[in-house]
């Protein structure tokens, strides 16, 4: 092979490679950790829900390796929680930005009221039960004034949050709820949970096509443009593991069960920042009241707390953040 032929070749490659991703450099590295490592917020959702909820996520990062969470804040156990966070301000809390009010019993409505957002609300007064519904019904702005609201109240609060996620999703769920995420999040300084490096685990949980991960990583580029950090994976799967009641019946058994799939799926994970999504909750005889959840609620929290887990990232030299650690790192990137 001639010289001109080797060169030719020698740009093939690194041209394959490079659309392979072998070459794309992670969000991660940008933001300064080492190539190759996985870098994990540990983030515990729901906080405020009900009073199980935030119990759970206590115990989860005062008594586990979680390090993160985020608080619903139309929800009636926000203030309980918040109470506990100004005593450890130290405490990575975002807000889980809330458009549904999905169990029966249960409820909750939006901050901003029904006359200011009369499409945010079902027949009972409370938000909509499902994300379609939301989608259907609910106009942009809506969804922005119900986000700048949610914002609004945790700083009345006395905290600022540390990043913006979506309950549910909803606000994935449709392109302008998207954009005035976004939007928000930009506007305020506030990181917006938002995968968009090689997303490896997020596509093939979630099934994305190859024009919506193309849309994901140009966002994504967006929001890194605009001074925020951006994630380049989510795990979102603890929800579907399957516990056997009788098989998981006692403690033991099902703290085994969930820390093993936490590890399964964590060792799949491909190097770079991903948010590891749970719902920690200590689930007292009130919570089957609320939801049919509890037992992998529970499991979620026993594998959180489980020294195997811990061991296992420490073996495996796995590196946890949090998103005010990622923030910081962002100010510092030019």
């Amino acid at each position: 092979m001639n010289k001109l032929k080797q060169v030719a070749f020698l740009v093939l490659v690194v041209c394959a490679l490079a659309n392979k991703g072998f070459a794309q450099q992670t969000y991660a590295e940008k933001l300064g950790y080492p190539k190759n490592a996985k870098v994990l917020i540990l983030h515990v959702d729901d906080v405020g829900m009900s009073f199980d909820s935030n119990q759970g996520a206590i115990q989860a990062m005062e008594k586990g390796v979680a390090n993160s969470l985020s608080i619903m804040m139309p929800c009636p156990w926000v203030p309980g929680y918040v109470q506990y966070l100004k005593k450890h301000p130290q405490i990575d809390a975002g807000l889980h930005l809330t458009l549904t009010s999905e169990w029966a019993e249960y409820r909750w409505g939006p901050l901003v009221g029904k006359p200011a957002a009369p499409g945010l609300i079902d027949a009972v007064g409370a938000l909509w039960p499902s994300v379609e519904e939301v989608v259907k019904h609910a106009s942009a702005d809506e969804v922005e004034a119900e986000i700048r609201a949610q914002i609004a109240r945790a700083r009345s609060m006395g905290f600022e949050p540390t990043h913006l996620d979506s309950h549910m999703g909803t606000l994935f769920a449709s392109p302008e709820f998207l954009q005035r995420y976004v939007k928000v999040g930009i506007e305020n300084k506030i990181p917006v949970m938002f995968p968009a490096g090689h997303n490896t685990m997020i596509s093939a949980t979630s099934g994305f096509s190859a024009d919506a991960m193309n849309q994901m990583k140009q966002t994504g580029q967006l929001i890194w443009n605009s001074g925020l950090p951006v994630l380049d994976d989510l795990h979102n799967v603890s929800y579907g593991f399957t516990y056997d009641k009788a098989k998981h019946s006692t403690e033991e058994a099902h703290r085994k069960f969930a820390t093993e799939n936490y590890i399964k799926t964590i060792k799949e994970l491909k190097p770079g920042l991903t948010m590891v999504i749970m719902h920690c909750t200590a689930p007292t005889e009130v919570f089957s009241h609320i939801s049919d959840s509890g037992q992998i609620r529970k499991g979620d929290l026993l594998a959180m707390t489980d020294p195997a887990f811990k061991k296992f990232l420490q073996e495996e030299g796995i590196l946890l953040t949090t998103w005010r650690e990622v923030m910081e790192r962002r100010n510092k990137v030019k």
